[in-house]
């Protein structure tokens, strides 16, 4: 008997609430026993009760007095008839507190494992399949609780935390299974109980087990037909124009649509501004045209195959960015979905940065303007960890968005893997249950279900500011993609996918039997947008070139022309003022605070700067403090993230200082620069490279006017990002013209001391740079790698925002020899630094010159003094490599015209710069002599972690350097 589903939604909580027929107090009403309202409040008396009845001796003597008296008065023969049922007794129960306790909760949380979740009704979204035996499914299952069926219209007392009585306080025992039914046994199954926050807990409760809450109105209903009208239409029309095309399609969820619009709307209601969505690429263009509503002959044009595109990626990945007043609310409101690449849920940590940035920009410190919505599959929501770190993300202080709302379109399969082989959780969504998320199932065939729970999501992203899960438990129609066959690996869901009715027929022939529409109104409405496809479909004929500018996910106003260039590409001046550098120095090295107390070796670390200050020199900690200071005091924010950044992984950079009297008490001097600067955020990451660098540069995308950095605690440790850096930084401009100025600090260096110090593999950013070498001395080059080993890099530049990559090795945090003067400050930023020794005067002398970039520079001019091969080797050190520097190298090339020329890396030949530099040399050399190389032989490994090995190779490759006769009789 269905109504005998579970009690799935009762009755926890502090009341003394007892379903055995003759509990006391809380019993049927013809058999109640009188308690005092002082005893029934108190749990206590429970606990009494449950020990007293398995040894009266084990309570004290008045409350053994007390609970003798009550069972005395009652009539004779029903004292041996009600003990073996008082409390949730049954025969086949422990008298226990704990177990009576655990039937209680156990109805509360359970109903989900007998939901009607699954539209196709084969499968179940619970793998498992488990139903817990106490769960009330059936009749026979009331002896569990020491029940029989006369007692399902007897009378009980409801508890003060249950609202399935409405107005009412008691109910016959089968209305309130029928009521907890209802709530909790339906097209929705709810897992929240894991929520240790009781006001969380009964706010979801009051939200589904209120009598009637959720009931719509006919004009929400025939909203939600016209919504599901433009879903499914336009999957339709896709299908008959371009039947060979594979297009992602959403047939089988196409409730999406109007739970998008839904969660909108309700979150317009409450006052977002602008919302950030991310998604996959299934279901992406209807998003597309019936979410952010993007021009219909905009997408359609994309599928002619003779058009010009301005994009290298395919029409389901790219975004859109767009302004429009939304219906239900009459507010204006900013729709953005992220483009994002195949890999499956990289886009998620992306999405959260650029909402973050959204809500620091506009001080949204509450996230009542600015929010973010994220869609997933659901073997990727399970099987992804960058989902995981995601989560872990959200409730950071320097991370939160401020409550997310996660769409799961369960398709009960992942390509061709069943859920089974996909994950070892019961359901896709349980990763979300470690940050306390509530999660609502709900079957996508039943529209309105799925509009309430959308609703509840928006309201409970709104009251509470966490994150929500909202698990469409649905179908795929078609294959992986159109093209592909289904049947192959799963025969008896597709049997059952060619026999299911669309849910838009399922919910029109609803409406229509309620008579809220007419069989003519829906028709039309049918027809209506029909015709809109088609007049789209006819202008898109006249589309020559697709126009990028429609799909930019994150324009940046007043940066770029016109025609998408940016309005300056030279470098500003990067210089700086002694009175700048003082200043800022100054600040570097005091405490802004009284009476802030700071650690002995953070004192003598400040003094050291003080007295570099005097002394107008800076090491390699201080000139990034020379760098962001002079950003922070012309207004341009920074924001420098990662994992122990505050401190710096190597003692150094200590921007964050901590009274060492006064817990939690701490000082950011950059942030006391002056009354008008930007605000300084440096902030410790979780330790987390993939999701905090995707984090990073959704900030970035925000605004061009912030320096934005993220930093790996080792060089090495950007390998777990590297999907980040594949799929958004090296390839984001070129197939989708996304535009951001990401900073990546990698501390790195050969140093022989294992491979967590080793080499970041630098020529892995090498690769992805598109300068052509025939275009010199333009700058081309999709993003920059720089070295900038000798402090003048606190002339950041702004101009072109792309990425910029700075390697930097621990050995030159605090060798002497890498400082630089007031004076180099002054000048600005050198893209390389000519050799200023005897080499330089008398350039005809010169036998060889020795490009070089980075730390080994400092091992050359060692080992070059030691020789006395000052005047005869010149060193010239390339510190950006990116867009290539052709014309300085041309100048220095002809300066040194009689001499051999070497490149020298400490990286193995393999690795490292070589391959990229050599071709641009020859360029500049136009092929008349070579440039050889010096360094490293090929290997797999990047770095040794024996020092005797390091140094062997160290010594190799340092005499080949300055054998000046290496490569006499060797061709190129």
């Amino acid at each position: 008997m269905s109504q005998f589903r579970s009690l799935a939604g009762v009755l926890r909580g502090g009341g003394l609430w007892m379903l055995g027929r003759n509990a006391p107090g809380r019993g049927c009403s013809s058999r109640v026993t009188q308690l005092s309202p002082s005893v029934l409040s108190s749990s206590y008396v429970e606990e009494m009760y449950y020990a007293w009845l398995e040894d009266p001796r084990s309570v004290h003597e008045s409350w053994d007095a007390y609970f003798r008296n009550a069972q005395a008065s009652s009539p004779v023969g029903e004292a041996e008839e009600r003990r073996p049922s008082m409390l949730l007794q049954g025969r086949a129960m422990s008298q226990t507190p704990a177990m009576s306790l655990k039937v209680v909760e156990d109805h509360l949380i359970r109903g989900h494992h007998v939901a009607q979740l699954d539209p196709l009704g084969i499968l179940t979204a619970d793998i498992d399949s488990f139903v817990p035996s106490d769960l009330i499914t059936t009749i026979d299952k009331l002896g569990f609780y020491g029940l029989d069926e006369s007692d399902l219209d007897k009378t009980f007392q409801l508890p003060s935390t249950t609202f399935i009585g409405g107005h009412e306080t008691t109910l016959p025992l089968r209305e309130i299974i029928h009521r907890l039914e209802t709530s909790y046994c339906g097209h929705i199954g709810m897992e929240f109980m894991f929520i240790n926050n009781v006001e969380q807990c009964q706010w979801i409760r009051q939200k589904f087990e209120t009598p009637g809450i959720m009931k719509f109105t006919d004009r929400e209903k025939r909203t939600l037909l016209a919504r599901l009208v433009r879903s499914t239409r336009f999957e339709d029309f896709l299908a008959r124009k371009w039947s060979s095309e594979k297009r992602f399609g959403l047939e089988g969820c196409e409730v999406l649509i109007p739970a998008l619009k839904m969660i909108i709307d309700r979150s317009s209601a409450a006052g977002i501004e602008s919302v950030i969505i991310g998604m996959p690429h299934r279901g992406r263009l209807n998003v597309l045209a019936n979410v952010v509503r993007k021009d219909l002959d905009q997408i359609f044009c994309q599928f002619d195959p003779k058009l010009e595109a301005g994009s290298g990626d395919v029409k389901y990945h790219l975004g859109m960015y767009h302004e429009r007043i939304n219906r239900e609310t009459d507010k204006n409101i900013t729709l953005s979905l992220m483009a994002n690449p195949s890999h499956l849920e990289a886009v998620d940590p992306v999405v959260q940065g650029k909402t973050k940035a959204e809500q620091f920009y506009r001080g949204d410190t509450e996230g009542k303007k600015v929010m973010s919505i994220l869609m997933h599959g659901d073997a990727a929501f399970a099987g992804q960890g960058v989902v995981y770190e995601t989560f872990h993300l959200s409730e950071l202080p320097s991370y939160t968005t401020l409550g997310t709302i996660h769409v799961v379109v369960n398709n009960q399969i992942g390509f061709t893997t069943d859920p089974r082989m996909a994950r070892s959780s019961p359901y896709p969504t349980d990763v979300a249950r470690v940050v306390n998320a509530p999660i609502f199932h709900v079957n996508a065939d039943d529209p309105e279900a799925v509009m309430y729970v959308c609703r509840v999501a928006a309201e409970w992203r709104s009251t509470f500011n966490k994150d929500v899960v909202i698990d469409l438990v649905c179908y795929r129609r078609f294959g992986h993609n159109e093209m592909d066959e289904p049947m192959f690996t799963q025969p008896l869901m597709y049997k059952q996918i060619r026999k299911q009715e669309h849910v838009l027929k399922k919910y029109a022939d609803k409406l229509i039997s309620e008579g809220v529409v007419t069989l003519q109104e829906f028709e039309e409405e049918v027809a209506k947008y029909d015709k809109i496809c088609e007049e789209a479909y006819t202008a898109s004929k006249d589309e020559k070139i697709l126009h990028i500018r429609h799909w930019l996910d994150s324009p940046w106003p007043n940066f770029f022309t016109a025609e998408g260039e940016p309005k300056c590409m030279s470098y500003p001046p990067t210089g700086l003022t002694d009175e700048v550098l003082k200043h800022i120095g100054e600040a570097a090295s005091s405490v802004p605070l009284q009476d802030f107390s700071i650690h002995s070796g953070v004192s003598r670390i400040l003094r050291g700067r003080a007295d570099m200050v005097s002394k107008r020199t800076v090491d390699w900690a201080l000139g990034e403090y020379m760098a962001f200071g002079s950003l922070l005091k012309d207004g341009i924010h920074v924001r420098l993230s990662g994992q122990d950044v505050e401190r710096g992984t190597f003692s150094h950079r200590h921007h964050v200082l901590h009274d060492q009297e006064v817990d939690k008490r701490f000082c950011i001097p950059l942030n006391h620069l002056s009354p008008d600067q930007a605000p300084y955020t440096v902030c410790n990451s979780s330790l987390s490279e993939y999701g905090v660098l995707g984090f990073e540069l959704g900030f970035a995308m925000a605004s061009p006017n912030a320096l934005v950095c993220w930093e790996a605690q080792f060089g090495d440790f950007h390998n777990t990002a590297q999907c980040i850096i594949d799929q958004f930084i090296s390839s984001g401009q070129a197939k989708w013209v996304r535009n951001n100025g990401i900073v990546l600090l990698l501390p790195h260096g050969m140093e022989g001391m294992g491979p967590e110090h080793s080499s970041a593999r630098p020529e892995r950013f090498l690769q992805m740079s598109k300068d052509d070498p025939d275009r010199y001395p333009e700058f081309t080059g999709d993003f920059e790698v720089q070295q900038l080993y000798d402090c003048n890099w606190i002339v950041i530049l702004l101009p072109f925002r792309k990425p910029l990559i700075i390697f930097t090795p621990k050995s030159l945090l605090r060798l002497p020899e890498a400082r630089s003067s007031f004076d180099e400050m002054t000048t600005g930023f050198r893209r390389i630094i000519p050799d200023e020794g005897p080499a330089s005067k008398n350039p005809g002398k010169v036998k060889r010159v020795i490009f070089c970039t980075g730390k080994v520079y400092y091992e050359l001019a060692k080992e070059r003094k030691q020789l006395k091969l000052e005047d005869t080797v010149a060193v010239v050190r390339l510190e950006q490599i990116s867009p290539f520097p052709f014309d300085l190298i041309k100048a220095e090339v002809e300066l040194y015209d009689n001499a051999e020329m070497i490149w020298c890396q400490e990286e193995h030949k393999n690795m490292g710069y070589y391959d990229y530099v050599r071709p641009r040399f020859l360029t500049v050399l136009s092929n008349k002599k070579p440039v050889w190389y010096v360094g490293r032989d090929p290997a797999a490994a990047p770095a040794t972690g024996n020092k005797f090995t390091h140094l062997a190779e160290l010594k190799r490759f340092m005499d080949t350097a300055f054998d000046l006769s290496a490569f006499e009789g060797r061709s190129f």
